[in-house]
């Protein structure tokens, strides 16, 4: 099912069918006519939510989507991450919903990067029924009269200052739950929203331009016209070219949209047997690596660990939300003993941190080779005059706008 999984993946995201193994092209025909299947359900998915046979349900809270076009590697929960952040720093509790894939492993790493803050995380694949159980639980507090984001300590770790235009707002968060985060909301029509904001991977930003399964696409890209903001993500692995070609692209669906750009910044290792330990980055420099990863984007990760220093790196990639075996952990100490062999130095294993939450103790059976996690946070680029503070500022601007019908002043 893995190998299954792969090539499916390796089609997607094709330029040159040409080029496909004998194996890829056997798969062509019944992609071909699954993708076909899965447009026209999603046409009819659509119709009935516009007709209203299909009805939508509204939250007595603000509610944020962030969501992608294409299936993983979009930094979809680092911005879920982000925002929540943002919220309760600027004293409104958010409440994040997730249908917590595989593992479950966004909703743990969400749950402990968020630790101490007033953010609180629910998983369930119906997110009304979800949300309605928290706020039965918490309460709620009603935006639409009172207040809105104020900069704090998010805007300070951003370097830059808050403007002057700040509102009347919330001193200090409750238990209340003060706006909801739709994560991989996208395509979730059953709960309306305030605000939708999404995500592109700049290294592939839309793959072989197909639908599901013979491409990457949920949507085809003219749902680019629902969104408010766009965020081109893991913008500093690839060229000023290609980032312009990947806005003008957006903008032919949505000319009003504002695009932001965006970045993963490693901070430091934690051993896996031990994730209270902080370890430089500057521990890998001139080591042999191993990247083993589970994500959607692999490329992007591996490129990072690259840009530390190691004098090797090799990756070993598995579909994304892939729960580790006994037997992968066994090929994966056989790769690491023929790279010992090779460079007579002991390689360190390094994964991602969703890797880490899917499931931490089997990595520990990687003993007695090192095994690293890498924590990094999501940052924004300053370009083309839009930064982390203009991302802000335009997040109030636009909820202050739904929720009021009042222009920001």
């Amino acid at each position: 099912m893995e190998k299954l999984r792969r090539a499916v993946s390796e089609i997607a995201y094709s330029r040159d069918r040409s080029k496909l193994s004998s194996l890829h092209r056997s798969l062509l025909p019944l992609l071909s006519l699954a993708s076909s299947v899965y447009g026209l359900a999603l046409s009819l998915r659509h119709h009935l939510y516009r007709s209203r046979l299909f009805s939508k349900r509204r939250l007595p809270v603000p509610v944020i989507s962030v969501g992608n076009l294409t299936w993983g590697g979009n930094g979809k929960t680092p911005m879920v991450e982000f925002v929540a952040a943002l919220l309760a720093d600027s004293g409104i509790s958010p409440l994040i919903l997730t249908r917590g894939y595989a593992g479950g492993d966004e909703a743990r790493m969400l749950r402990r990067h968020l630790l101490g803050k007033p953010a609180k995380v629910g998983v369930g694949a119906n997110r009304a029924v979800t949300a309605a159980a928290f706020i039965e639980k918490y309460g709620y507090r009603d935006l639409r009269n009172r207040g809105c984001l104020k900069g704090g300590s998010t805007d300070q770790k951003m370097g830059e200052k808050a403007g002057s235009n700040d509102q009347i707002c919330f001193n200090h968060c409750s238990e209340e739950i003060g706006a909801a985060i739709l994560d991989d909301g996208m395509q979730h029509w059953q709960l309306l929203r305030d605000l939708d904001i999404v995500m592109v991977n700049g290294l592939c930003p839309w793959g072989n331009h197909q639908l599901l399964p013979l491409g990457p696409l949920r949507e085809p890209l003219t749902a680019l016209g629902r969104a408010n903001i766009a965020v081109i993500h893991n913008a500093d692995l690839v060229s000023e070219q290609t980032l312009a070609s990947i806005e003008s692209a957006i903008r032919e669906f949505n000319k009003s949209i504002k695009v932001f750009f965006t970045k993963m910044a490693p901070s430091y290792f934690f051993e896996v047997v031990n994730m209270n330990s902080i370890i430089p980055l500057e521990a890998v420099f001139n080591n042999v690596v191993l990247c083993v990863s589970a994500i959607g984007s692999a490329d992007a990760f591996v490129k990072s660990v690259e840009k530390l220093g190691a004098i090797h790196v090799e990756r070993l990639d598995f579909s994304d939300h892939h729960l580790f075996q006994t037997m992968e952990i066994e090929m994966i100490k056989k790769q690491l003993e023929d790279l010992e062999s090779k460079f007579s130095s002991r390689p360190t294993v390094i994964v991602t941190e969703k890797d880490y939450d899917r499931d931490p103790e089997i990595l520990k059976h990687l003993s007695p080779y090192k095994a690293l996690a890498l924590s990094a946070r999501l940052q924004f680029i300053p370009h083309k005059g839009c930064s982390g503070i203009c991302f802000k500022n335009l997040l109030e601007e636009l909820l202050q706008v739904k929720l009021t019908g009042v222009p920001y002043i």
